[in-house]
């Protein structure tokens, strides 16, 4: 019998898109993916060369179940300069990707029946996360117009004797916005931890992304290279805890992963330590995409209230073409050749959206636009 966890969780439907879209490419149709948030760019060389060079030296062998100390430090160095806060290597621990990371910090932090809250719509795994995990996530609409992002007083009214959490994501997925610094200090003075996914910082448009760190240390900061440094496949991430918490997540990541893959912390090393002028060009790149993508979805009939500043996704209002998100994104797919991602996947309050992803080139969008503009009209 199939345990009922595994029968209650969601599907993660953007997999669900990209899997059909993958079978339509099978049978000799061309799709344009928009769907999918991965950087198209390759890893900074330097970056390559130091992972093979440590699989040179045969680092290949199980590392300290915290991570290797030259990494740690790298990342306490990196938010210190970077953010202006103090952080020990003592606090952070390497994970297998945030995703991992974040399955520790709520298997330390959650006892069965208590809360998190976190914003609707918000990145589709952290509920399914609290579910598995026995907690209860406790959604806060957010909405258009304020930018989709989490207003400080509606948090507010959503907090219980049972809350252990507040999860917040800036620069955010789906909606591409960032919390500003009245709204990440108004939270950081509530009483419940903070769970910051920090993972798009670097990928942000005219603005500045602010840490939580900056503002509480009564935060766990969930973060990686996949995005800004385009290593989403060498599956490398950390978090930065408060100190009681270390011990806790290191004995859940010796039994659930034993350690990080041992020569990926290497590379990571070289990433924070080393100049990368791939990575100012390939945010230039985006920032142009991103403007593009706004103008033509706009002119094609979408809604965006508040221009997104970060990350890569454009989380367009299509209510005026389709009331049903993932009927409307599965009906692009098959018959425009587009790939997107329904707002319903994202919460309840995602619904009448779809999320554009412009971490594919300038030419493929451009191409997109026009089949969609052709298909709605």
């Amino acid at each position: 019998m199939i345990a009922e966890r595994a029968q209650r969780i969601s599907p993660f439907i953007v997999m669900e898109v990209l899997e059909r879209a993958q079978a339509l490419e099978a049978q000799g149709e061309d799709i344009i993916h928009l769907e999918v948030g991965e950087p198209d760019f390759p890893t900074p060389p330097k970056i390559v060369s130091a992972g093979i060079e440590a699989l040179r030296q045969e680092k290949t062998h199980y590392t300290h179940s915290l991570g290797i100390l030259p990494l740690r430090q790298a990342i306490a160095d990196y938010y210190s300069q970077k953010y202006q806060v103090e952080v020990n290597a003592d606090q952070v621990i390497v994970t297998m990707g945030t995703s991992p990371g974040l399955l520790l910090v709520l298997s330390a932090l959650l006892n069965p029946g208590e809360e998190v809250v976190l914003a609707n719509p918000g990145y589709a795994c952290y509920p399914n996360f609290i579910e598995h995990l026995g907690g209860r996530p406790v959604c806060v609409n957010v909405y258009e117009e304020y930018g989709f992002r989490l207003q400080p007083a509606e948090i507010k009214k959503h907090l219980s004797s049972k809350t252990k959490a507040i999860m917040i994501n800036s620069p955010a997925n789906p909606t591409g916005q960032l919390l500003g610094t009245r709204e990440l200090a108004a939270i950081a003075e509530m009483t419940p931890y903070i769970i910051s996914d920090e993972i798009y910082h670097g990928l942000v448009y005219g603005e500045v992304a602010h840490s939580i760190l900056e503002f509480t240390p009564r935060a766990f900061v969930l973060n990686g290279f996949s995005k800004l440094f385009a290593m989403t496949g060498w599956r490398l991430g950390y978090i930065i805890a408060p100190v009681e918490f270390v011990r806790p997540i290191q004995k859940l990541q010796q039994n659930l992963f034993i350690c990080p893959n041992s020569f990926v912390q290497w590379a990571g090393v070289c990433a924070l330590q080393e100049e990368h002028p791939e990575i100012s060009r390939m945010i230039q790149t985006y920032d142009e995409r991103r403007r593009f993508l706004i103008k033509r979805l706009r002119e094609i009939g979408f809604r965006i209230e508040v221009e997104p500043r970060g990350a890569f996704y454009v989380f367009a209002n299509a209510a005026c073409f389709h009331a049903n998100s993932y009927q409307f994104a599965f009906e692009l797919l098959e018959r425009a050749k587009v790939a997107v991602t329904p707002g319903i996947d994202f919460g309840t309050n995602g619904e009448g959206f779809l999320r554009f992803s412009y971490a594919n080139s300038l030419k493929n969008i451009k191409i997109a636009m026009e089949r969609l503009e052709r298909y709605l009209r």
